[in-house]
This record gives C-alpha cells, structure tokens and sequence, in this order.
C-alpha cells in the first residue's frame, strides 16, 4: 500500500483517485456509469481508476464489467469480483486492497450519483485539505428528484434524528458519495460496526469522532434508473436501532 503522499493534498500529479463501485445487479447502469465517470474525470485532468466490486450478480454485471475492461484498458477499469452479497463495508475494504490512489471516492453503480460532482469533490477537497469531502442532498442547491413523499419524510426524518442525537458535523449522513483521503478511510472502515445502509451514516460519525475535517457539496441525488430500490422497512429498524448504539457509544 502506498502511504507515502496520502497527507499531501498539495501536488497535482502525485494525486490519484479511486472510485470503487459496488455492484449487484447493475448491468444496466455500469456502461452508463463508467462512461460518465472516464469523461468527467478525463476533462478535468485527474488521474484515476475505477475498481468494480461485483458481489456475484446473476444478472451478467461482471461479464458487462469485462468488456468495459477490453475497451477502457486494464490500468483504468479494476476488476475485484466477489462469490456473493457479503455488504456494503466488506466491499469497500475489498476494493480499497487494490487502490493504488491517495484518494478514495465511494459512490453508487445505478446512476443515482452523477459523476460530474467528483471534480466538484476534487476542488473542494483541495481548498482545505479535508479529509473527507460528502455530497450533501440537504444544503444549498442540492436536491432529490424521483423519491415519492413517504421517501423523502424518511431520509428528512432520519437525517433530522441524526443531527439531533448525534450533533455530526455534516448535513448528509446516510448519503453515500464521498471523497476520502485513504488513510482516513482505512481508519475509518476498521473503526465501524455498521453493516448496509447504516454504515455511511456510522462513518460520518466516526470522522468527526476522530477529529478529521468534513467538507461538503451539494450534490442532486436521482432516484435509480434501472432496478430495483434497496431500501425497505427492515432497512428502516436497521437504522432506528444503530442510531441508537451510536447514540450510546460515540
């Protein structure tokens, strides 16, 4: 692993970021997705790797993520397929093994996320060195567009219950589009107990627990192009119940 210029936010050419996609079922979106991302990436000028992280998706997403391969090259797309659904966590630590960047962006494979925020995460990192930069859909002109009223009442609501109990030092804790020094997502991922859809927001926690500085943009969240949401009622008492041990334990 390359330690030697994680804390240097400084120097252009010594910078390198890797985006980790995780995949389930997301053939779809991935050629989509990539394109974007080698696009907004290429245009400003940032040198960079996507590492996929398909969790044995019946689908065919890998088969889709090799022949993104064969056209991108094998220095740019990262294959690091898994056997099965093992969550989200798992998955990050799995691709983080192969990232060969000093940053790392974490973000979501069904379009939800637009790849041309990241050069946006890329400045607002460099502006003050920080340590994580957050896409927030709840400041400024960020937004939700596609969620029906039950859904924004729960993220707004969870979102409320956060602040209110946890005081986090950021408006946007269950989002999961980040930009992450590596050596603070390291720590961070090895801090967390949280598996799935509680585990963004325990990592928000975790940083301001340790003192790392959040930067944040606004980012406009679409709701999944292709497929099916994940988010369902367990996810709900998942949440309820983490907020709670966090609560207790932070």
């Amino acid at each position: 692993m390359e330690k030697e210029n994680i804390d240097d936010g400084g120097h252009d050419e010594e910078n390198k970021f890797s985006i980790l996609l995780p995949t389930y079922n997301e053939r779809e979106n991935l050629p989509i997705i990539v394109w974007l991302i080698v696009k907004y990436m290429t245009e400003s000028g940032n040198v960079f790797e996507i590492i996929i992280i398909d969790d044995g998706s019946p689908d065919g997403t890998l088969d889709v993520a090799k022949q993104l391969q064969k056209i991108y090259g094998e220095d740019k797309i990262i294959l690091r397929p898994r056997e099965k659904k093992l969550g989200l966590g798992t998955a990050y630590i799995h691709g983080m093994k192969s990232a060969s960047g000093n940053f790392i962006v974490i973000m979501d494979a069904d379009l939800s996320h637009h790849p041309k925020f990241i050069p946006q995460f890329i400045s607002k990192q460099k502006e003050n060195d920080y340590d994580v930069v957050s896409g927030t859909r709840y400041v400024g002109d960020g937004g939700v567009y596609g969620w029906d009223f039950k859904r924004k009442l729960v993220s707004r609501g969870a979102n409320f219950l956060t602040q209110l109990l946890l005081r986090p030092g950021a408006s946007d804790l269950t989002g999961s589009f980040r930009l992450y020094k590596k050596s603070v997502l390291e720590r961070l991922v090895q801090s967390c107990v949280s598996k799935g859809y509680v585990f963004q927001m325990e990592m928000i926690i975790r940083a301001r627990q340790f003192d790392f500085s959040i930067g944040e943009v606004p980012i406009s969240f679409v709701d999944r192009v292709y497929g099916e949401s994940k988010l369902g009622g367990s996810e709900i008492f998942q949440f309820v119940k983490a907020l709670l041990y966090l609560f207790a334990t932070t």
